[in-house]
């Protein structure tokens, strides 16, 4: 509950004094209207408190310039979170307005409170002591970054350069948001409806059955709709004989957000690109990706780029290799065409099933949904020793959202986890773990209790048939637990200070709890206890597992190719300075870049740039895309401490995981996290030999 702040009775106080059931908002009382009057208020609230502790007559102390920094706009963060979730996962009309004007005025509210100037004198004085200041591990590591946060967010600048940032940035919040919704626009507009059987060759019934929901939730009913949802489009590739239709919906995802109309992103990356580069130039940073990169593990572009070309040089070799594999089934089926990028996905489903004798119809009844998220509850029990209860009468903010208790060892509640895993045209594609609240321990008047967290899951799953359960792909349960490994990552986190709780970590160490949880799910004893088939409750044959994994590293060159093509595109944009940024035409200097890369034919970029919302739908990921491969070289060892143990749950390793990892949040630097869990470095050839191409 806000300590300062004394809403008037105009706002709705359910978005600020959450009384509903295990801590949450009641949603029920929230309309979309309703966050205007909030903003309105919780705005100018929180930078009274601002500048309350820039203007305290008494000398700086860690208590109450840091401490208090670290207190502030409860309010602001409590009508922020529930709004962001909301526009996210289940938008509408009137939040995407709001979302449009919010943008540049948040931006102007969080440029306000950096480039306070008595503020950031007052941490600088303590920033400069801090030597004397006998502060423990954890307050110096914040006293740090919270320095470092200022600096890099335009405080010692000039005032010229101030107001020139803050327009930037203004600019930047605005465009960002234009993206992603050009994006979720397309994306919702986008429905191939098949009429005829034939428009169903090869498809299996498990897809067959989640496209008659698609369309009767579109209003076609008795009819099949392929969406833009990678849970139907992806097996659609992947089965469908009708090459025509494969290349027609295939051209429809390539596409979004660079089709003629409002929805056309490419004039915003234009300005986008150029803006970051005048930004950094701004803070001092020859580029933008020098400027994002100076704070994680990485360092420099040139590091980056050193790992990028290693894994694209092997990569692209096995790629080339695959496509002649494929080029020659194509042949020996009679056709003549090349393997064209709505074909690889078909083909190399083929080839699968002639090596290994596997294919994805025969895999998938036993990858039950339920059972799958069965799965990471309890690995996550015998790793860490927590457990999950449902709630099944509490509602949230849509009906197909479950609401779990999180409870330790001795039951006691350390979090709230909330599981929102279907599509629906009014969520954003792609998967993320996000909150509404995160853990720290300076709740209350007298900052000395706990907050748990209230986590997140959000995914795009295609719904069954009423009654049906739903069955999902290996790919689609690898995102479950790389989804759920970073909600471990919030739930689990144990740290004093807002700033740095659970996933407030580097952007290139964040993808490790996620990425590392993946593992788990094909430790033999989980997919025999939880992948059983959906009609006869048997566990998956052991011949299937031993498919499976002489499968593992099938197909590889074609996913690295498809995911570094898209690291190093990123990469390439944000290297640039002002005046080669300058009127850029973001389809030619990506057809450039790829070029250059002699980037094959039959494969395209996984995620193209008028829609790669990593980068462009806000800064999250920009100049950062690498870092899932990045964290991918961390993950490949990091396991390997689990199989030295000779027990993938061994416990003291575990102990070491939680404690190092999952529960430190930023509190550590990440190399000295990762050294105190492994005791040393990766190399890169732990990632290498996962992904077959050592």
């Amino acid at each position: 509950m806000p300590a300062t702040t004394d809403p008037t009775s105009e706002i709705n106080t359910g978005l600020i004094y959450w009384r509903g059931p295990m801590g949450l908002p009641e949603f029920n009382r929230i309309d979309d209207h309703d966050f205007v009057a909030a903003f309105a208020s919780a705005l100018p609230a929180h930078l009274e408190e601002i500048n309350a502790i820039a203007g305290n007559p008494n000398a700086p102390t860690f208590e109450n310039t840091i401490t208090a920094l670290e207190r502030a706009g409860e309010m602001y963060d409590r009508v922020s979170k529930v709004f962001w979730n909301l526009s996210g996962a289940n938008t509408s009309d009137t939040l995407q307005v709001l979302e449009r004007q919010l943008s540049p005025e948040l931006s102007r509210h969080h440029s306000a409170i950096m480039m306070n100037t008595a503020l950031f004198a007052r941490i600088d004085v303590l920033y400069q002591e801090r030597d004397n200041l006998e502060l423990d591990g954890e307050a110096a590591r914040v006293l740090e970054l919270t320095w470092k946060s200022f600096l890099r967010s335009g405080a010692q600048l000039n005032a010229d350069d101030q107001k020139r940032l803050m327009e930037i940035n203004e600019r930047l919040a605005s465009l960002g948001t234009a993206f992603a919704q050009n994006v979720l626009a397309d994306e919702s507009d986008y429905a191939l409806v098949l009429e005829f059987d034939n428009d169903l060759a090869g498809l299996p019934d498990f897809l067959v059955s989640s496209m008659a929901v698609a369309a009767e939730e579109r209003g076609h009913v008795g009819k099949h709709s392929v969406t833009l949802s990678r849970s139907i489009i992806e097996p659609f590739l992947t089965f469908s004989t009708r090459r025509d239709l494969r290349e027609e919906v295939f051209r429809a995802w390539v596409a979004r957000g660079e089709g003629p109309g409002d929805t056309d992103n490419r004039p915003i990356v234009a300005e986008m690109v150029h803006l970051r580069a005048e930004k950094a130039v701004l803070l001092g940073y020859q580029s933008f990706a020098h400027f994002k990169l100076d704070n994680t593990m990485a360092k420099t572009p040139e590091a980056v780029r050193g790992l990028l070309d290693t894994v694209w040089d092997k990569a692209r070799r096995r790629a080339v290799e695959e496509a002649e594999d494929l080029e020659a089934l194509i042949a020996a089926e009679g056709h003549n065409h090349a393997v064209a990028p709505w074909d690889w996905r078909y083909y190399a489903e083929k080839q699968r099933v002639a090596r290994f004798d596997l294919n994805e119809a025969e895999l998938k009844p036993y990858l039950q949904l339920e059972k799958m998220i069965e799965a990471a509850f309890d690995t996550a029990n015998r790793l860490f020793g927590i457990s999950f209860r449902q709630h099944k009468g509490v509602a949230a903010y849509h009906p197909d959202v479950s609401v779990f208790d999180v409870l330790d060892v001795d039951g006691a509640r350390i979090a709230v986890f909330l599981a929102d895993y279907f599509a629906r045209p009014s969520k954003r594609s792609g998967a993320w773990m996000s909150s509404f609240q995160d853990q720290h321990r300076l709740a209350g008047a007298d900052a000395n209790e706990s907050q748990i967290p209230i986590v997140v899951n959000v995914m795009n799953f295609a719904k069954a048939a009423a009654g049906a359960p739903v069955l999902i792909t290996m790919d689609d349960a690898r995102t479950l637990f790389h989804e759920f490994g970073h909600a471990l990552h919030g739930m689990l986190s144990d740290v004093t200070y807002p700033s740095i709780s659970g996933t407030a970590v580097s952007r290139d160490f964040v993808e490790l709890p996620s990425q590392l949880y993946e593992h788990w799910l094909t430790v033999t004893d989980v997919l025999h206890r939880f992948a059983v088939h959906h009609r006869t409750g048997e566990p998956i044959p052991a011949e299937l597992l031993v498919k499976l994994r002489a499968a593992e590293k099938f197909n590889k060159g074609f996913a690295n190719v498809e995911f570094t093509a898209s690291a190093l595109v990123d990469m390439a944009f944000h290297v640039l300075d002002p005046a080669a940024a300058a009127n850029i035409d973001p389809a030619a200097f990506q057809a450039e870049i790829l070029a250059g890369l002699d980037m094959p034919t039959e494969i395209v970029m996984r995620h193209a740039t008028p829609h790669f919302a990593h980068v462009f739908a806000g800064d999250g990921y920009s100049a950062g895309y690498y870092s899932y491969m990045w964290s991918g070289v961390l993950d490949a060892d990091a396991f390997g401490s689990f199989t030295e143990a000779g027990d993938p749950f061994d416990r003291a390793t575990a102990q070491r995981l939680k404690e190092s990892i999952y529960s430190s949040g930023g509190s550590m630097d990440p190399e000295e996290a990762y050294v105190a869990f492994r005791g040393k470095l990766p190399t890169l050839e732990a990632l290498l030999e996962k992904e077959g191409l050592a």
